[in-house]
């Protein structure tokens, strides 16, 4: 049997092993230690990317804010809004971008994911449409959670200001979506997909939009959705506002800011591929031992709490979901083939505390915003180490501490 060892604490069944980072250039061989390749069409990623110390509550930097809320230039019902929602002091992203977006400016803004960047928009943007009521402002996101998330924390912090807002994405019934769209709305928000078959059908008229927000811009470019982004942003006026936000400033990237940017300020709050507040290891399997009895004896301790856990394919994922649930874990999932209500019902059982345990493809991977995850998981070796810097930054978000592990065979 196999010992475990957790942070100091001992356990039974499974080890944890803290190495070294190894001092080999990347595309090191056989004397670099054993590389990792994830899946077909991955890259080679050495385990010892997946191991980093968390700083600890007294190595982590106390951000001071230049700015308070009631210092920006807003008006006063957005002030008294802002403040009912819960907003404390602004995020270094926020304090950073709100004041070039208040003065009209075109932005480039590279951070995190947990780093309040919604906010960062919201705010000078609602502003912007309690100064002109006829203000029309169309969002982009890569996926069609992050879209509803972004227009859930819209009507959030609008409420009771008088803002209409219609969310368009594909899997749902785009007959509600038409109907919305011949009201008028001061925000659109959607997904690259469904604004382009909405604008086909003539029901979406992108003319009297002037301000532009592409939220994880490099996603929707990962996703394969630059023509159709291209063909949306065509059709809005040449002299418009666009705020733009990314988690990687590419080349591809920078190409496309100047393609769809003006003169734009650059803020970048990153200062490393991954949150400092997440403390990562890996998780190594002895050949002829089960990675299923493994997870489990992992997911019984008390700590694990609130844990995401990560497979690479929709199958995948599926039965694994149904064998914790067998083992005695309350387990959901969410994959490509499920549809939007099973998806949602998933997240909100998983937010609602109902299921500890959330199952996800990648598809959960960005933008989505779950409260108080302690634990992302991942079972199966990411694609990518992009795709991995996203999947555990699902946990450790604000100035929350959280955990990563990856199971290594």
């Amino acid at each position: 049997m196999y010992k475990k060892f957790f942070r100091g604490q001992k356990s039974s069944n499974t080890r944890f092993v803290r190495r070294k980072r190894s001092s080999a250039p990347s595309g090191a061989g056989r004397s670099g230690g054993p590389r990792r390749r994830a899946g077909r069409g991955g890259e080679v990623i050495h385990p010892s990317r997946f191991i980093q110390k968390g700083a600890s509550a007294e190595q982590v930097e106390v951000f001071v804010p230049e700015h308070t809320f009631f210092d920006f230039a807003i008006s006063a019902e957005l002030k008294q809004a802002i403040e009912k929602r819960g907003y404390s002091t602004p995020t270094p992203i926020q304090d950073g971008l709100i004041p070039y977006i208040l003065k009209g400016k075109d932005v480039i803004g590279i951070a995190n994911t947990g780093t309040g960047k919604t906010g960062a928009f919201l705010i000078p943007l609602l502003d912007k449409i309690l100064h002109n009521r006829k203000e029309q402002i169309l969002i982009m996101a890569p996926t069609r959670e992050l879209a509803m998330q972004i227009d859930d924390e819209l009507k959030a912090l609008s409420r009771g200001l008088k803002v209409y807002s219609v969310c368009c994405v594909g899997g749902m019934n785009i007959g509600p979506q038409i109907r919305a769209l011949r009201q008028f709305n001061n925000v659109v928000v959607g997904t690259p997909g469904r604004l382009k078959d909405l604008m086909e059908q003539r029901v979406l008229r992108l003319s009297a939009f002037h301000t532009l927000v592409l939220d994880e811009a490099d996603r929707m470019l990962d996703m394969g959705f630059i023509d159709d982004m291209r063909f949306i942003v065509a059709a809005m006026p040449k002299k418009r506002h666009t705020l733009f936000f990314a988690a990687t400033m590419s080349p591809e990237i920078e190409k496309l800011t100047k393609t769809f940017l003006t003169d734009p300020a650059h803020i970048s709050v990153k200062k490393q591929d991954t949150s400092k507040n997440v403390d990562q290891d890996v998780v190594r399997v002895p050949r002829a031992v089960d990675k299923i009895d493994i997870l489990r004896d992992l997911l019984i301790q008390d700590e694990f709490s609130k844990v995401l856990i990560f497979g690479r394919t929709k199958h995948g994922v599926e039965k694994l979901s149904k064998q914790l649930t067998k083992k005695g874990i309350s387990a959901t999932s969410i994959h490509g083939n499920k549809n939007h209500a099973q998806r949602q019902r998933a997240l909100k059982q998983f937010k609602d505390e109902s299921v500890r345990v959330l199952v996800a493809t990648d598809v959960a991977a960005r933008g989505l915003d779950i409260p108080n995850v302690t634990h992302v998981i991942n079972f199966d070796v990411p694609a990518t180490y992009d795709d991995y810097v996203h999947r555990i930054g699902r946990t450790g978000r604000g100035d929350k501490s959280g955990k990563a592990l990856t199971f290594v065979e």
